[in-house]
């Protein structure tokens, strides 16, 4: 037998799998990512000065201009000294003097989002010292605020019918940087480019336009995709930004492995850069491995990740990280697979970080909502409640809109998998409150599973789905 640990809370939880029919799939292990950038700070330093499709920096700007720096919040982008933030924003600040830019005309505006802001502490990890210590003390670097209608502009429609509000920061900018990280992402394929200013920079109206069912439960979306409904939308929203700004985002965007090192770096115009971007991106992101598709996925999920504390207990969380690896992985799962994951799942739900997600989740236990689509008819009803949204705006808590556009991740593995199992909950209850079947060990699991995938079936375990970022796989012989 072969003994794998998997995450569980804290900790690991070990499993007993048949060695002749368990594959492992470790991201940067099992197979090799593209080498990393000997010297990041010369590509990206040469990136920028050499922007795809539009100008350079000081051909841009000059004294007087007014410059947003926008940087991707501490959910993305890695925070060791050579991390694309550390080392790209110096050289566009750099840039930005030297064409006469004045300092006190650079802001620096952290994309969070409908996520919860970021703290002083965080800034200062993400961006480093010596930025943190020249902005930092005259109110230079801030947060987005997607309630603070006093610093919102609303832009009308795009070309799709989707309302379009920005950052009224960004809106007044003779130029805006936009910091972004193309990692693969199960929200239409890759992080950074439009996504990062269609979601990071924008209001829960403008997010409902494209985190909703009847975008992400759509064909195009699962396996994930470039090419999605999506992804048209992020495309259609920022350039909606850029139309009615009259200038277009200077994108800098790191291709990043697994460690979140530098591949290549691209700097310039969003339509012209992703093209190229995601060229790079697709040859450590897409990887054709598998020689037989599998009947059991199988993982463990630590209490804290991603999202921050609470992701791997607080039950709609875990559906929506289930469902994220099954969009990762669907090309290599058959028809009737099954999904065995481990967690704590104690019902610890973070109130005071995600605060709408437990009332979300009680809402989901009646009144006639049988599966979690049924849920979005309350998604305007809770996102304008007005002690969730000071959380947001006061107090480090999620959006209460973040939660249903988690909802509508986590049913897609209800549509594809025959069964969820969770194993190892402390509240069982919770579990079986999202459709899952709770059991206490990956051996009782897989026993169980045999009345979906018979006595042999193909397994595919992911020991450190959450510690290391994620590919997307595929059969040995598919291209993407």
């Amino acid at each position: 037998m072969l003994e794998i640990e998997f995450e569980y809370g804290e900790g690991t939880m070990k499993a007993e799998l048949p060695e002749d029919r368990t594959e492992v799939f470790v991201p940067g292990e099992t197979v090799e990512d593209p080498d990393h950038l000997d010297n990041p700070i010369e590509a990206t330093r040469e990136s920028i000065e050499n922007p795809i499709g539009m100008p350079t920096i000081p051909e841009l700007v000059g004294e007087g201009s007014k410059v947003s720096i926008i940087f991707p919040d501490r959910v993305k982008g890695g925070f060791q000294e050579t991390a694309h933030r550390k080392v790209s924003i110096p050289i566009i600040v750099e840039k930005c003097l030297e064409a006469g830019v004045n300092k006190e005309d650079i802001v620096f505006i952290c994309s969070n989002g409908l996520h919860r802001k970021n703290t002083k502490e965080e800034h200062k990890a993400i961006l480093g010292e010596e930025i943190y210590n020249q902005f930092g003390h005259t109110g230079q670097i801030i947060n987005h605020d997607s309630e603070d209608w006093d610093n919102l502009v609303d832009l009308g429609e795009d070309e799709l019918g989707d309302r379009v509000i920005l950052n009224k920061h960004v809106y007044e900018s003779d130029l805006a940087v936009l910091i972004g990280h193309t990692l693969g992402n199960p929200y239409g394929g890759y992080s950074g480019g439009y996504k990062h200013s269609a979601t990071g920079i924008t209001t829960w109206e403008s997010i409902a336009s494209h985190h909703v069912p009847e975008v992400m439960h759509r064909d195009d979306f699962t396996p994930i995709s470039s090419h999605s409904l999506m992804r048209k939308k992020f495309n259609a929203i920022s350039q909606h930004m850029e139309k009615k700004m009259g200038n277009k985002f200077f994108c800098c965007d790191a291709v990043l492995d697994t460690e979140e090192r530098q591949i290549a770096v691209f700097s310039g115009y969003g339509k012209e850069l992703q093209k190229q971007s995601w060229e790079v991106a697709d040859k450590r992101n897409y990887v054709p491995w598998a020689e037989e598709k599998f009947d059991v996925v199988m993982f463990g999920m630590p209490q804290n990740f991603h999202y921050g504390n609470g992701h791997g207990t607080n039950p709609l969380l875990i559906l929506q990280a289930i469902a994220a690896n099954v969009i990762r992985h669907k090309r290599v799962l058959n028809d009737n697979f099954v999904i065995i994951v481990s967690s704590i799942c104690n019902g610890y739900f973070h109130d005071e970080e995600f605060p709408s997600y437990r009332e979300v989740y009680e809402l989901f236990q009646k009144d006639y909502n049988y599966t979690l689509p049924d849920l979005n008819k309350y998604g305007e009803y809770v996102a304008k409640k007005q002690e969730y949204i000071d959380k947001y705006r006061f107090n480090f808590g999620y959006h209460p809109f973040h939660a249903f556009s988690m909802i509508s991740c986590g049913h897609i593995a209800k549509m594809h998998a025959s069964e969820i199992y969770m194993v190892g909950a402390y509240e069982p209850g919770y579990a079986r409150g999202m459709g899952m079947n709770p059991l206490a060990t990956f051996e009782d699991a897989l026993k169980d599973a045999e009345k979906h995938v018979g006595k042999n079936p193909n397994i595919l375990a992911l020991p450190k789905a959450f510690k290391r970022k994620p590919v997307h796989l595929m059969m040995k012989e598919e291209e993407k």
